[in-house]
């Protein structure tokens, strides 16, 4: 297959979807969007290897080369990133595009990854005719690469963890696990934002900061195989009904978040909200995915949001109360 691929055609075609996917008629290309599909091209092609992690480190260090340069050193800022929920979703989306092209490589992978790198070096370069600077770009790809990993590991692990420690040797069900998951994201949600900026209900309305965690746990189970739809929220307790967190479920899974999350030195609480929404996803696609699922989606999916938006309110309540 790899003798008869055209590797210049190829290398075109991602390099169009790749500014594509970032351009907007009116606004231009979005250097940051670019830069975080880049990102999900490559965390996917580590993906493809027995060791993603040291797949990773090899391929920055044939950027060095390919750049002819560091990454830029000193602290990146918050600002300077976006949000952890954008950037989950955007590199997804080039994760997507990786997928499509990887169909036609699928007996070469080195050479595949060889490619990528020089079509990101090339975006890279051509940067510099707008000024902006390739130590920065390269800079800017490794935070990406290394947040997008980060989330897709963490997902990965804390499912993982919750199957072998909790189903295997406590018995709990997956009913358990996708609540405490779901539950343990809402409370790492509130503490990161704390009382002051930490809002309530107002009517039927969900927050949107919960809302935008929220979204990283249902696009991952719906990337996964979970049936898409508008039943997320159906039974909800409505406003006037007494708060009602799953602690057991938190108290039985939060020491193992907290000491992955500090072998893997994942320490904003905000980023650590998103990787237990996306770990609860994709516990729900394990669920409640494919043709005879063991819980059916309509159960499933209100189960996790009745968990993560009652823990976030139960925090809220008590962080406004503490403030009192």
């Amino acid at each position: 297959m790899f003798a008869l691929t055209n590797k210049p055609d190829m290398g075109a075609r991602l390099y169009t979807g790749l500014i594509h996917m970032a351009t907007d008629p009116q606004r231009g290309t979005d250097v940051m969007k670019v830069i975080q599909h880049m990102s999900g091209v490559l965390i996917e092609t580590y993906m493809v290897f027995d060791e993603p992690d040291q797949a990773m480190e090899s391929s920055f260090s044939m950027m060095r080369d390919l750049l002819g340069c560091e990454p830029l050193s000193g602290l990146v800022t918050r600002g300077a990133l976006p949000p952890a929920h954008v950037m989950d979703s955007e590199i997804e989306r080039g994760r997507f595009a990786a997928r499509m092209f990887f169909e036609e490589w699928l007996d070469c992978k080195f050479e595949f990854h060889k490619l990528i790198l020089v079509i990101i070096q090339n975006i890279i370069v051509a940067w510099e005719d707008d000024h902006q600077s390739r130590a920065e770009s390269f800079r800017l790809l490794v935070e990406c690469v290394k947040r997008g990993m980060a989330f897709e590991i963490a997902a990965q692990e804390l499912c993982d963890v919750v199957i072998e420690k909790k189903v295997a040797g406590e018995g709990w069900s997956l009913g358990d696990c996708i609540a405490s998951l779901s539950a343990v994201a809402g409370r790492r949600l509130a503490m990161s934002l704390g009382g002051e900026t930490c809002d309530l209900f107002h009517g039927s309305d969900i927050p949107e900061n919960l809302d935008h965690v929220v979204y990283v746990m249902t696009q991952e189970a719906v990337r996964l195989g979970v049936p898409a739809g508008s039943d997320w929220r159906f039974g909800l307790a409505a406003n006037d009904v007494p708060v009602h967190a799953p602690l057991n479920l938190i108290l039985g899974i939060e020491p193992y978040c907290h000491s992955f999350f500090g072998a893997i030195s994942l320490t904003n609480q905000y980023d650590q909200a998103v990787c237990c929404a996306k770990a609860a996803g994709r516990m729900i696609a394990v669920a409640a995915g494919g043709e005879v699922p063991e819980m059916e989606p309509a159960i499933a999916k209100p189960l996790a949001m009745s968990a993560i938006t009652e823990t976030y309110k139960s925090v809220c309540m008590q962080q406004t109360s503490a403030a009192l």
